[in-house]
């Protein structure tokens, strides 16, 4: 006698007959109605003996190949079923999964459930995974349960429902199915990569709530999906909970985390995630290493890269050909090309690393930035001599070198050239080109040529709108910036720090600092990491303004994004606080900048020095510039008492002159000419004769000795 399966469905008992390998088990299974309903024709529930036969038929078919699979390939057989699906309703598929699940075990009915959705018919049939689910959940196998449920989230996510899917996964929490940290992770992982980071932040949150810990894959993963889309601040938080945790991350997604944070100008929060994950035991390899090397490079910290450098060797690892490109690229950019081509010939004299097409694009980039382009013509010809082929980098490198230096026939000629060899120019070369007409006051042969480009096919690149942008910011025209900055970001395109700073300026320089604001928050939200000049426009615009609460506030905010005001961004606030008569705070920011190394411009040391001389404070004056190098204390001096003379304040510029003739006995005729002018206005003849009667008497305790 057949077993028999009663299924109860919409209130009419149906019996099934299973046959499951040689075995005879009677089996009760209710269903409530609710899990079959379906606005499929095919899975309407019928009582029809064919459609029993089939389910019998397709249970024992399923039974007798998992285990002539198992027998022949191990304990993961793929089934082999001489069934048409098209022949099975979706009713029916639910049933099998079903009935095999309670009468064969979890395994087999794993099995047929993967076999059916290996066809469209089934593949998005959302309640065949759920009846499955449900099965293994009253078969106590939740292990299995959660890999139909990560199976459902990844094959939904692939027709945009994977919000559907989830909340399933959630549902199925509710039905008794513990959570579990590797479903939780593998919903995650789905979820990000398709780019939805925040909804996957949402859900490990909801997971915590449910009990889910956490583990090292699950910090990962959010460090890493939000690297990918260059938020670093959050990744930042994500990687900082993680190492507090005690977790260390992979070599793989630290190289990941170097490259991004370097990218996005966070060198020193890279380097000190360099040494604490080796503190935490991560060891650094040659990847690891030359990827650190090249983002200080790239920041222009060459000093750093060689002292990793010197680390690196330390640890056993030898610089190859990567890391030496790192450093020679390094120092091109710093200007140092000299000790850039002495490391570049210690590659070409290795034995082991030989240079390859990216350090001689690099080289020929050094020699470019420097303006020797017959250097840079001849490491083409020595690279193709040695059989290393240039690419289009290489060729565009040459065409940006002669277009700074306005040699627009050349750089043509080169675009020829490689045309001929089988380069085609792509935007990096058009930029190059147009770049450097409109810096030559070119613009219409620009957009004339770029034109040209688009209309074989090229597209407009991030570089591309920047230099348009900046072109039109230039030119006053800031309507025509947002413009292109618009289309620019409908088209997909995501604007980096350096099109938001030039936007940002533009509108600080004609005080709108509301639209620098907006800006300046927008590039923030979207995970971009403002720059120094970024911050120097910004405090530059609120001192024109007169807001200097708020300037100050910037130049705080400075540090929270690695940033290190310059003088420029000090001489901005100082002036500022000039205007206002805050010279005590003006005189505290200027010697913060002397003791940090930084070197006031001239206009900044008068203005103080001049501020403190119209309230008559003459010593606070002298005591400024004392900190000054002699060269720079005397063209300082000079300046300021032809202002002061110019002012009618003579008898300060008097004071001035004396001090100046003590630490240099040649005086500047201007100086002189215009002290004396201003003393026989103000009729002050007594300043006049004193300092002749000293220039004289210095000249005569000189002469001897001449």
């Amino acid at each position: 006698m057949l077993p028999v399966l009663i299924l109860r469905n919409n209130g009419v008992h149906q019996k099934l007959f299973c046959t499951c390998k040689s075995t005879s088990i009677l089996c009760r299974q209710d269903y409530p109605s609710s899990s079959y309903t379906t606005s499929s024709s095919s899975a309407q529930p019928t009582s029809q003996p064919a459609s029993q036969s089939i389910v019998k038929m397709v249970c024992s078919l399923v039974c007798d190949s998992y285990y002539q699979q198992a027998h022949m390939r191990g304990s993961h057989p793929r089934l082999h079923l001489n069934v048409d699906a098209d022949s099975l309703t979706h009713e029916q598929a639910v049933t099998v999964v079903a009935s095999l699940a309670s009468e064969a075990g979890s395994m087999i009915a794993m099995s047929f459930l993967n076999w059916a959705i290996g066809f469209p018919k089934f593949r998005h049939f959302m309640r065949l995974y759920i009846v499955c689910s449900m099965s293994f959940i009253g078969n106590r196998n939740f292990e299995k349960a959660h890999e139909v449920l990560r199976s459902m989230v990844k094959i939904f996510a692939e027709i945009g429902k994977l919000k559907e899917a989830v909340d399933m996964v959630i549902e199925m929490h509710n039905q008794g199915l513990v959570p579990s940290t590797q479903t939780l992770n593998w919903t995650v992982k789905v979820t990000s990569d398709l780019g939805l980071v925040e909804y996957a932040e949402q859900l490990l949150e909801e997971m915590c709530v449910r009990g889910v810990c956490l583990d090292s894959t699950s910090y990962k993963l959010m460090v890493v999906a939000y690297c990918k889309i260059g938020n670093i601040l959050e990744a930042d938080r994500w990687l900082s909970a993680m190492l507090e945790k005690g977790f260390v991350i992979d070599n793989t997604t630290f190289t990941l985390i170097i490259r991004t944070f370097c990218e996005k100008g966070l060198t020193n929060r890279a380097t000190w995630y360099f040494h604490k994950l080796s503190v935490m035991g991560l060891k650094p390899n040659l990847i690891n290493f030359t990827s650190m090397i090249e983002g200080l490079c790239k920041k222009g910290s060459v000093k750093q890269a060689f002292e990793m450098l010197e680390e690196m060797v330390r640890k056993g690892w030898k610089p190859n050909a990567y890391t030496h490109t790192a450093l020679i690229d390094g120092l091109c950019k710093k200007g140092w090309t000299e000790k850039a081509f002495r490391l570049f010939l210690k590659l070409v004299r290795s034995e082991n690393h030989k240079p390859n097409v990216l350090t001689y694009t690099a080289m020929i980039s050094g020699y470019c930035r420097d303006g020797k382009l017959n250097r840079a013509e001849m490491l083409l010809h020595r690279m193709k001599e040695q059989g290393i082929v240039p690419n289009t980098n290489t060729y565009t490198t040459l065409i940006d070198g002669h277009c700074k230096e306005g040699n627009f026939d050349r750089a043509y000629e080169f675009m020829n050239m490689m045309s001929n060899e089988g380069f085609i120019p792509n935007i990096c070369t058009y930029n190059a080109i147009v770049d450097g007409l409109c810096k030559k006051g070119r613009v219409q042969e620009a957009y004339k040529l770029l034109k040209n480009g688009l209309h074989h096919g090229l597209k407009a690149d991030k570089v591309t709108y920047t230099i348009l942008i900046t072109q039109h910011c230039k030119q006053a025209d800031i309507n025509q910036a947002l413009v292109l900055f618009n289309k620019m970001v409908k088209s997909g395109i995501q604007a980096d720090i350096y099109s938001y700073t030039t936007l940002i300026s533009s509108f600080c320089r004609k005080k709108r600092m509301r639209e620098s604001e907006m800006f300046f928050n927008e590039a923030v939200r979207s995970g971009l990491v403002p720059s120094k000049e970024t911050y120097t426009s910004m405090i530059c615009g609120y001192c024109r303004e007169g807001n200097l609460s708020l300037a100050m506030k910037f130049l705080y905010r400075m540090s929270d994004h690695g940033c290190a005001p310059d003088s420029i961004t000090y001489s901005a606030l100082i002036s500022g606080l000039c205007k206002d008569s805050k010279l005590d705070e003006a005189h505290v920011l200027y010697d913060t900048m002397i003791e940090k190394g930084l070197i006031p411009c001239e206009v900044t040391r008068i203005t103080l020095a001049y501020e403190y001389c119209k309230i008559d404070d003459c010593g606070s004056a002298m005591v400024l510039l004392e900190r000054l190098e002699r060269k720079l204390w005397i063209r300082t001096a000079n300046t300021l008492i032809r202002k002061l003379s110019s002012e009618r304040k003579v008898g300060m510029a008097a004071l001035f002159f004396h001090k100046l003739l003590d630490m240099d006995n040649h005086v500047d005729r201007v100086t002189l000419a215009a002290f004396m002018t201003a003393c026989y206005e103000n009729n002050k003849y007594a300043l006049v004769s004193d300092l002749t009667a000293r220039l004289y008497k210095e000249k005569s305790l000189r002469s001897p000795s001449q």
